[in-house]
C-alpha cells in the first residue's frame, strides 16, 4: 500500500504540532493560599461557606489543552459556613452524610479555550453520585505566582444532597454556586 505524499505531510504536521505543544506543567494547589467556596440560598437569604481541606493536582499549560488535567479531592468534613448549627446539619445524614460520603472528587476530561479564559468539563462525585459539571476559569500569573480562578454551578439535588425536610427547594434552593482560587506550586 502506498502512502500519498500529502498524507505524509499531514502526519508529519500533526506529530510536529503535538511536540510543539509539549506536556502541560504539573502543579499542586498551595492550601494556605488557595480557597474553595460555595454559595447557597436558605430561607431567601444567601449564605456562603468554604472547604478548608482539599487537594488539587493540576496539569495545565495554555498551549497544551489536550494534555491538561485537574484532579481535586475535597474533605467534606472541613466545611465552614460560620454557623455551627448549619455546619452540623450539613455534615449530617440529610445533607452531605459525611459518615458515608466523607469526600467529593472532581476529575476533568476536556478543556476548551473561551473568549474570557477556559472551560473544563469533568466528573464530580458527590454523595455517591457522579455527574458532569463544567467549570469556567482563568489561568493567571501575578509576580510569577501561577493561579487558577474560576466558578461552577451545580444542582445539589442531582447529587442527592438534601434528604428529608432538606429535599424541598422551598427553604433551600437547588442551585449552588462554587468559586475557587488555586495558588499553584510546581
Amino acid at each position: 500500500m502506498m502512502i500519498r505524499p500529502y498524507a505524509l505531510v499531514a502526519i508529519f504536521a500533526a506529530v510536529a504540532a503535538a511536540r510543539a505543544a509539549g506536556p502541560a506543567t504539573s502543579y499542586t494547589a498551595d492550601p494556605a493560599a488557595s480557597r474553595l467556596e460555595f454559595t447557597g440560598v436558605q430561607a431567601g437569604a444567601e449564605f456562603k461557606g468554604s472547604f478548608r481541606k482539599f487537594s488539587a493536582a493540576i496539569d495545565f499549560a495554555p498551549d497544551s489543552l489536550a494534555n491538561a488535567h485537574f484532579d481535586v479531592q475535597i474533605e467534606l468534613n472541613s466545611l465552614d459556613t460560620k454557623d455551627k448549627d448549619r455546619d452540623q446539619t450539613m455534615r449530617g445524614p440529610d445533607i452531605f452524610d459525611i459518615a458515608h460520603y466523607p469526600a467529593a472528587h472532581y476529575v476533568t476530561r476536556s478543556f476548551t479555550k473561551t473568549a474570557t479564559g477556559y472551560t473544563a468539563v469533568g466528573a464530580l462525585t458527590l454523595h455517591g453520585v457522579t455527574k458532569d459539571v463544567p467549570i469556567d476559569f482563568q489561568f493567571v500569573s501575578t509576580a510569577g505566582q501561577p493561579k487558577i480562578e474560576g466558578t461552577a454551578k451545580l444542582k445539589r439535588l442531582e447529587f442527592g444532597v438534601g434528604q428529608g425536610d432538606w429535599k424541598s427547594t422551598e427553604w433551600v434552593k437547588d442551585e449552588v454556586k462554587v468559586a475557587f482560587s488555586l495558588a499553584l506550586k510546581p
